[in-house]
């Protein structure tokens, strides 16, 4: 019976290298490399596979990945010590709950004022975040307190460096809503017509650079990824795109008291949007560091564009003026890095609008979080 094999260190490294000249080797080394890159970050893992100077003694092509990814992680997260600063860890379990609505008000020529908003929408879910990989579940539980709320659905991305922020966004909004607001100014009287004629649906990309981003952290005062050590702002200016549709049918409504119906007689009792717009945004954001732990937050970004579409006639189509504005706002601390609590605040504002009317639709949102940052490695 022949004697099994014995393996040294020598004959391991020996097969290994034999095993990258083979062209799946090569596939596999360079899969299983990009991959430990990947999961490595910006501390140095205990593990052997997640040592990166380990990985850089495989071999020229293993080397100079690593240096780029050195290089990379440098130059896009290169902050201040003194104003930013890591946690440490690289997991984060936490629960969030998230409440938002939709507000609307139009303005006709002689300045009569219309206005509707939706029933809040609140969700609770736990999230487990590895890094800039975050995975979680998030229930409506506004369904067990209102009855007719339609269906409403939200979903964001967000991507934050040192250097830049990139965001992704798509709102769908078929709720019920209640007009509760008709009259000129200093005459508006609160009223309860029900309103079920309505939908609309946006989705946009906004990507934006911070000039002090050496000093500032969007991260630390809006995703809990890092912390805010000392006071610091930055202006930051990028790119905005955006679509939006609204289709409302107001259709029977007013039937109980016409002389509440203002509408423009074109629209027939039927009002269309659909455009596209393509913008500049100027921002800027600063996170006050008022007491060890604590960090408030503010932003601001008016957004101004072209903007592209029709008003009531999908044959109509037209240039005009485009304008937006983002607020948001957050209470931050962290315990010790490794507790972190958290409030954070949005409002969007859009403006539609033409020579029979103005639209502004609002869309506010608030979400608190509780989490706890650890690592297994």
């Amino acid at each position: 019976m022949p004697k099994p094999p014995i393996y040294t260190l020598h004959t391991c490294r020996k097969t290994a290298q034999e095993f990258r000249r083979r062209p799946f080797g090569k596939f596999l080394t360079s899969i299983l490399l990009w991959l430990a890159l990947a999961t490595a970050g910006t501390q140095q893992a205990s593990a052997v596979f997640l040592n990166l100077d380990s990985i850089a003694s495989w071999g020229k092509f293993p080397r100079f990945c690593v240096n780029t990814y050195r290089w990379g992680d440098h130059f896009f997260n290169n902050y201040d010590s003194t104003y930013v600063q890591g946690s440490g860890y690289r997991f984060n379990v936490k629960f969030k709950t998230d409440s938002w609505l939709d507000s609307y008000d139009f303005r006709f020529t002689d300045d009569y004022k219309m206005g509707f908003d939706s029933r809040p929408s609140t969700s609770m879910g736990l999230w487990l975040t590895y890094m800039a990989v975050s995975v979680g579940y998030d229930m409506n539980v506004s369904k067990f307190f209102n009855a007719d709320t339609g269906a409403r659905k939200r979903f964001g991305f967000q991507f934050n460096c040192s250097l830049f922020g990139a965001e992704y966004y798509s709102i769908t909004n078929d709720s019920y809503m209640k007009i509760n607001r008709l009259g000129y100014p200093g005459e508006t009287r609160h009223v309860d017509i029900p309103f079920h004629g309505f939908h609309s649906d946006s989705w946009g990309i906004n990507l934006y650079y911070f000039f002090n981003h050496r000093h500032y952290s969007q991260a630390a005062a809006f995703s809990y990824s890092k912390i805010q050590v000392k006071s610091s702002g930055s202006l930051y200016a990028g790119f905005s795109y955006w679509k939006q549709n609204y289709d409302m049918d107001f259709a029977g409504i007013f039937d109980d008291q016409p002389e509440a119906n203002k509408l423009p007689p074109e629209w027939d009792n039927h009002y269309r949007v659909s455009n596209k717009n393509y913008a500049l945004k100027i921002g800027y954001a600063y996170n006050w560091v008022f007491h060890k732990g604590w960090c408030l937050g503010v932003s601001e970004a008016p957004t101004i564009g072209v903007r592209v579409g029709y008003i009531i006639d999908p044959s109509h189509q037209r240039t005009s003026f485009s304008l937006s504005n983002r607020l948001k706002a957050s209470l931050i601390y962290n315990h010790d890095k490794r507790w972190f609590f958290g409030i954070v605040g949005n409002v969007d504002t859009n403006l539609v609008y033409d020579k029979q009317h103005t639209f502004l639709a609002n869309n506010m949102s608030l979400e608190a979080s509780a989490g706890f940052r650890f690592n297994l490695w």
